[in-house]
């Protein structure tokens, strides 16, 4: 059996938008996205081979409706 070689540049584009159906759904992703330290996620959702910067990440979340908020990070007892 032959297994053909995918080339990246070759697959479409994913818009998580289109499964995001409503600003609860938004959240939640803003949410998993930030939760998992990796804005560069969020980025290429919006465009590939973007540079990660915060202030579009605020800009994105204001014109989404939607608001960072800092929590402390629990820390297991020791």
């Amino acid at each position: 059996m032959t297994h053909k070689k995918i080339n990246v540049a070759d697959l479409p584009d994913f818009d998580m938008a289109k499964y995001l159906p409503d600003d609860e759904a938004i959240a939640e992703y803003l949410t998993i996205v930030l939760e998992e330290n990796d804005p560069a996620a969020l980025y290429k959702a919006l465009r590939p081979n973007a540079q990660p910067r915060f202030d579009t990440i605020a800009r994105v979340c204001n014109a989404l409706g939607v608001r960072l908020v800092a929590q402390v990070v629990p820390t297991p007892n020791t």
